[in-house]
């Protein structure tokens, strides 16, 4: 069986950070291995608190992952200090890494501030170099190229020059009012749109976490990296027709959308 690592925050209310992560790549046919950065006191309104990891837990995390289960991907989401960065950076060097998919998560889908300032250049100096692809939103790839994204034509420029300036492949997520939800992977100096339909649901708590998670299990699993993606956006569509509604905000989606009837079945009284 192949394995994956989630380097991210907890969300206690199970809809996004390592507890997406880890329901995704279980229902994406890989075992899923954790390091935790930070506890969020969260809910589908908002994160109330947030109590970061210390560099040296951290550390002993991915040693004691990378020491006996060798991951053959590893998704990288919420870190919010960039002490806790360079531990990462640090780590997957020394493990020789591969498959790394970097999701820059800076803003939850509340609106709450997830990453500080000094995290930013650590971010990108760090991490993104390290990655076979990053996944930013509008918001985040707004940020990291500079410059403000208004049309579909921008967003091909944003992720060209992020992938210029790290490196790395970059898959660019439409929604945020701009191009629905048609996505943008730029890869070795080519653009590669993956229309998507639009899903009338407005429980999207953890989307971002969800995608980028189900990409690195199937780079777990050996596929290419645009059937990677296309797969991954597959499976966030059926997670998020299946209508979940839970929660007072904007609720999580049903990652076992899939999960065979024998085991979703409620006790008969």
């Amino acid at each position: 069986m192949k394995t994956a690592l989630t380097i991210a925050g907890s969300d206690s209310s199970g809809g996004a950070g390592i507890q997406a992560d880890i329901k995704t790549m279980t229902m994406n046919g890989v075992f899923a291995m954790s390091a935790i950065t930070a506890l969020t006191a969260q809910n589908t309104t908002g994160v109330t608190d947030i109590l970061e990891a210390t560099p040296t837990f951290l550390e002993e995390q991915l040693d004691a992952v990378f020491t006996d289960i060798a991951p053959d991907a590893v998704k990288i989401g919420m870190v919010s200090s960039s002490d806790l960065i360079r531990v990462i950076a640090w780590k997957l060097k020394q493990y020789h890494a591969q498959h790394i998919v970097v999701d820059p998560v800076m803003v939850a889908t509340s609106g709450a501030k997830l990453l500080r300032d000094d995290a930013v250049d650590a971010l990108v100096t760090e991490l993104l170099p390290l990655a076979e692809v990053a996944t930013p939103n509008i918001p985040e790839a707004e940020i990291l190229a500079g410059h403000s994204i208004t049309s579909p034509e921008q967003m091909e420029q944003a992720a060209r020059e992020i992938s210029q300036r790290y490196g790395c492949s970059v898959l660019c997520k439409g929604g945020h009012d701009l191009n629905d939800a048609n996505d943008l992977l730029w890869r070795e100096g080519k653009a590669l749109w993956l229309r998507g339909k639009r899903i009338d649901n407005p429980n999207t708590h953890g989307t971002g976490c969800t995608l980028s998670s189900a990409i690195a299990a199937n780079l777990a699993k050996g596929y290419p990296l645009e059937e990677a993606v296309a797969m991954a956006k597959e499976y966030i569509s059926g997670a998020l027709s299946a209508m979940l509604d839970l929660g007072h905000g904007s609720g999580p989606m049903d990652h076992a959308f899939a999960l065979p009837a024998q085991y979703r079945k409620e006790a008969q009284r």
